[in-house]
């Protein structure tokens, strides 16, 4: 599983011209889910983004979290993240989960998410989407987790 995770000052999502979620401040998360990912992928993921401290303390250090702070999340389902880019110049989704078998776990995660405190705000899944955002800072990272392996970024 690998999260691109940005803060931003607003995040909004549309499908055509129907929004499907929208933050003002806080993150906007988009989520790979590859094959072999389950549950124990889906609780780590879901508990490092949303305490994940990347908000400025009164002193202007990266101390707080989204759940500290009282932010949003904007969850973004989007396959390509979990592309394979190590070969060639055309990205391999071969280890991207098939969508029939990742819809379920991206609503797991999202209520994940809600369990962790943040209910967030969704993308639509399989849609075509139209994601727009400001990012402050900009801050941006990488969370990722491994069926059957301890490598991790960002822990």
């Amino acid at each position: 599983m690998r999260a691109v995770v940005q803060r931003v000052s607003s995040a909004v999502c549309r499908v055509g011209e129907r929004t499907t979620g929208e933050i003002r401040a806080g993150l906007c998360v988009l989520l790979g889910i590859g094959a072999g990912d389950g549950e124990a992928e889906l609780r780590f993921v879901a508990h490092k983004i949303a305490n994940l401290r990347i908000f400025p303390d009164a002193e202007g250090k990266l101390n707080r979290s989204a759940l500290d702070c009282g932010y949003g999340i904007l969850l973004v389902p989007n396959f390509t993240v979990a592309g394979d880019c190590k070969k060639g110049l055309r990205p391999n989704f071969t280890g991207a989960m098939p969508p029939d078998a990742a819809k379920p776990l991206f609503d797991r995660f999202a209520a994940l998410l809600a369990e962790e405190g943040i209910a967030p705000a969704l993308g639509e899944f399989g849609a075509d989407m139209a994601v727009s955002l400001v990012n402050d800072g900009p801050v941006t990272v990488v969370v990722e987790k491994y069926p059957d392996s301890r490598e991790t970024v960002g822990n």
